[in-house]
């Protein structure tokens, strides 16, 4: 049986490939013109072998395809009586291949900017030890460990995005005081930008969240460098009370910045691995981890617009009283 999918791909009528040898419908061909059927010998080989595992063929068009083949036998070790044979197109592990192509050039771009950074403090550091007075050695110290961090954050940022991809995220989620974190995050990224960096918490008396708090520290950290980087003046962080979608009380956490926006049309590519927006750089995964971090903790993230016309950022984070079992 032959199905219409199959039929079409191996460019054969499905009526009329009932009943013919399995070599003269499977036109399956490698890269050096050997068969299928010649390769994996289906009906030969060991008695206790049940499969093809997935390989790469070509169709009589050239197009890639991707197999696996199950094999049936009518008895324990005894001959294959049929042999079930699925194909797939390879685009997609060709896309999988092209996002790994562009992890590899992500990765290498944004190591490479902090590394040269220390490289050449450091080399001058030792060639100029005793010509450079107190405060140059300070200043290129600093530098070195900035940069430091920076590497630190991208190494963190890429093994939290491997973990959400695998669905290997670990938590440890505990009653946690948004506000602290915020007012640290803030000071921290305000110290290494020229750009004006605010917070503003609307009430005196905002729950504790359940957060594990190095992954609130990232989110937050990953939402102001965000407005930062892509807008164009300041960056306010509001934090407030809110609601998540199924009623629960929530903490809200709003960043505003005041560059172009976010057109509504692309709003839902925002947060997926290696989306940028405009030239200002940056890794394309800050973004797609604060959504899979967020949504783990059981809350929300949406973009909308800024009242100065720049983007928004909205962040419903659970409140500590809900409780949320570790990932």
């Amino acid at each position: 049986m032959l199905s219409a999918g199959a039929a079409r791909m191996l460019a054969v009528d499905a009526d009329e490939a009932v009943g013919r040898p399995l070599a003269d419908v499977l036109r399956l061909t490698d890269r050096d013109g050997c068969t299928w059927i010649s390769v994996n010998t289906p009906f030969g080989g060991l008695a206790t072998r049940s499969g093809v595992p997935e390989q790469s063929w070509l169709l009589p068009d050239g197009t890639e395809v991707l197999t696996t083949a199950r094999l049936r036998r009518h008895a324990s070790r005894g001959p294959v009586a049929e042999v079930a044979v699925t194909l797939r197109s390879g685009r997609g592990r060709a896309r999988l291949d092209r996002e790994r192509s562009d992890l590899v050039a992500t990765v290498a771009h944004e190591l490479r900017s902090p590394l040269t950074g220390v490289k050449g403090f450091v080399q001058a550091l030792l060639n100029r030890w005793d010509k450079l007075n107190d405060e140059q050695k300070k200043l290129m110290l600093t530098t070195v460990h900035a940069d430091s961090d920076r590497l630190s954050r991208l190494i963190a940022e890429l093994l939290d995005v491997a973990r959400i991809d695998t669905g290997r995220l670990q938590l440890h989620p505990r009653p946690t005081d948004v506000v602290m974190i915020a007012e640290r995050v803030v000071a921290s990224v305000s110290a290494g930008t020229s750009a004006a960096v605010s917070m503003v918490c609307e009430s005196d008396d905002l729950p504790r969240i359940l957060a594990d708090p190095d992954k609130l520290h990232q989110v937050l950290t990953n939402l102001v460098e965000n407005g930062v980087r892509h807008g164009a003046g300041a960056v306010t962080m509001t934090l407030g009370r809110g609601q998540l979608r199924d009623g629960g009380e929530a903490v809200t956490v709003t960043v505003d910045d005041e560059g172009e926006g976010i057109a509504e049309e692309i709003r839902r590519r925002v947060f997926t691995k290696f989306w940028k927006h405009g030239a200002s750089g940056g890794s394309g995964l800050g973004l797609y981890v604060v959504g899979g971090l967020t949504r783990a903790h059981g809350g929300s993230v949406s973009i909308d617009d800024a009242p100065s016309g720049g983007a928004r950022v909205v962040v419903r984070w659970p409140a500590a009283s809900l409780g949320v079992d570790p990932v």
